[in-house]
């Protein structure tokens, strides 16, 4: 275990993924200098989990975005296995997709690049000692870091206000939001499952039950919406992003990431699957609809919604979506102390850069939305924030802690 490094990337998901790929791609040489941390000790680990859990077939995201510098690398590689490329505008299949990052791994020599440890907590370091950080890993041991980057998912569950009115003990397996839930270890057979929430997750859920032989009820609070994406394709390019970064009021900012992405929606190809559900008598969707008090009673649930209708489920899935919360990262108590920089719903404002105000620490994901756009969570969102950070972190002359707000 090394005590110094360079430049340490916490997580080994997409987004670090593509950062490391970007790195080498401009500069061989700092493959020594750079040491990736996830509990897993593997790439993707968590990625692989979320879809396998969920039976998710493929993509929402096209052939383009992946973490190879290469746009068209995918497509490449996809020759032999066209039919794993879902119309309309060739979404790789999971497996595809899973086959292709391991590829990208085997070429870019990245298949011992994870170190298996846990990081706790970020500690700024004093600038007499030049700005470097101390990572904190799960044993108590450290490491001291000249850059970090924060690659995590960093998001937390949305978990709906009737949750916590809940007075009566109940089994945990009974409410579950999405992130906890794994189709494969169900026997649903019989039992009937209600799905909050109107997203592309609740659609892979509801499938899910179905095929196990469940009936399935979906609320939404407002009504299904249908898109292909989860924000409009003008987000990846200038045709939106000017406006976008030509905006210098972050809280406006914020606003127009929240009406681009619009909450959760689903795809054209999933509401045509559950409305044949609905035809069959399968699943009932009720819009316009939200839960206002759920009791259980001991083998199943008794849910009110606004209604005034009442119904009993045997189990209640919350697929209300995640948010992301700068002030909910354990990991980041001790940078927000330390270097208190201003914060938009939950949202740092970082420097054009992505790096922290005053530290030698970039983020990267749904939480430096405000500097990428409402995609900066997606595989999109990793290459306009891969391409920002591979100039700070590759151009000595850029100092990441005096770089200024763009």
């Amino acid at each position: 275990m090394v005590s110094k490094v360079d430049l340490a990337i916490i997580g080994a998901g997409p987004h670090a993924l593509t950062l490391v790929t970007h790195l080498l791609q401009k500069r061989q040489k700092i493959r020594s200098k750079i040491a990736v941390f996830d509990p897993s000790g593997r790439w993707l680990s968590q990625w692989k989990q979320q879809f396998a859990a969920l039976e998710i077939p493929h993509l929402r995201s096209p052939a383009v975005h992946h973490p190879d510098p290469n746009p068209f690398a995918l497509r490449k590689f996809a020759e032999s296995r066209p039919h794993e490329l879902f119309p309309p505008y060739d979404l790789p299949g999971t497996d595809l997709f899973d086959d292709f990052c391991g590829d990208v791994i085997r070429r870019w020599d990245l298949e011992n690049a994870v170190t298996a440890e846990e990081i706790t907590c970020i500690e700024p370091l004093p600038h007499s000692l030049g700005p470097r950080l101390r990572l904190w890993l799960k044993d108590r041991k450290s490491i001291i870091a000249r850059r970090v980057v924060l690659a995590t998912g960093s998001s937390q569950p949305q978990i709906p206000d009737w949750v916590s009115q809940i007075q009566t003990p109940l089994p945990q397996d009974r409410l579950c939001h999405s992130q906890l839930i794994d189709l494969r270890k169900l026997q649903l057979a019989g039992e009937r499952i209600l799905i909050v929430g109107g997203g592309l997750t609740s659609g892979h859920l509801a499938m899910g039950a179905l095929s196990r032989m469940a009936k399935v009820d979906i609320i939404i609070r407002r009504q299904l919406q249908e898109k292909i994406f989860d924000a409009e394709p003008g987000w990846l390019g200038p045709k939106y992003l000017k406006g976008f970064f030509a905006e210098s009021d972050f809280q406006q900012r914020w606003r127009m990431i929240q009406s681009a992405r619009n909450g959760g929606s689903i795809t054209p190809a999933m509401g045509m699957q559950l409305r044949r559900k609905v035809r069959q008598g399968k699943v009932r969707i009720y819009e316009n609809t939200q839960v206002v008090k759920a009791q259980w009673l001991g083998n199943y649930w008794l849910i009110r919604t606004t209604s005034g209708e009442e119904y009993e489920y045997d189990r209640i899935w919350l697929s209300t979506g995640t948010r992301f919360d700068v002030y909910s990262q354990p990991l980041l108590e001790e940078v927000l102390q330390a270097y208190p920089i201003p914060v938009v719903n939950g949202l740092p404002v970082l420097d054009y850069n992505l790096c922290w105000r005053g530290c030698p620490l970039f983020i990267m994901g749904g939480l430096a939305a405000l500097q990428i756009g409402p995609t900066a969570r997606n595989l999109s969102g990793a290459r306009m924030a891969s391409e920002k950070l591979q100039k700070a972190i590759i151009k000595s002359t850029v100092a990441p802690y005096q770089a200024k707000i763009a």
